[in-house]
């Protein structure tokens, strides 16, 4: 029975190495680099230091790229424009390389290099998986979490970028991970 719990153990362990690894994938990024744009439609609001862009929006950052139906930019203007947040929502996707990351909603936090993802999450690497309810991708350290199902939506995403609302975690992460070709 000993040997069983620690083959299980062992195994769980293996897991969860091997879904820290595919998470941390696509964490690499520099976060540094110039930030491009393109969308069907942008509203500026000057006063609120705010651009709004709508309808096919893609967004660039060396070999990072995001797409959504809609975001909104928030910036400073201290003489030249700074970009400090990207709220993203309608099917998000970010994606570098054969890594891609999808979910309901968005947050890129330029000052702490951290992108938050919310509702429906999937993290993709060549064909291994990663499902969940919310993907944290640390830009700084180069580790990416997924917690289990959240209750979606723009309250979700509040609550896990700590702006109001809540998360009812009530479902598991699961994922797919394929064994060595040897």
């Amino acid at each position: 029975m000993r040997s069983l719990a620690l083959g299980f153990a062992a195994s769980a362990a293996l897991v969860a190495g091997a879904q820290h690894l595919g998470a941390q994938a696509i964490a690499a990024h520099n976060s540094k680099a110039p930030v491009n744009f393109g969308a069907d439609r942008i509203e500026l609001m000057d006063k609120q230091n705010r651009a709004v862009l709508s309808g096919n929006v893609e967004i660039t950052q060396a070999d990072l790229t995001m797409r959504a139906a809609r975001t909104t930019m928030a910036y400073t203007d201290a003489g030249t424009l700074q970009i400090q947040r990207i709220d993203a929502t309608g099917g998000v996707v970010v994606t570098r390389g054969n890594e891609r990351a999808t979910g309901d909603a968005a947050v890129y936090d330029f000052n702490a290099k951290i992108i938050t993802m919310v509702g429906n999450v999937a993290l993709r690497r060549g064909s291994d998986t990663l499902n969940g309810g919310r993907l944290v991708i640390d830009l700084n350290t180069g580790v990416s979490n997924i917690d289990g199902r959240s209750s979606g939506g723009a309250a979700s995403l509040g609550a896990a970028t700590g702006q109001g609302g809540t998360v009812r975690s009530g479902g598991r992460v699961s994922g797919s991970f394929n064994p060595p070709k040897n």
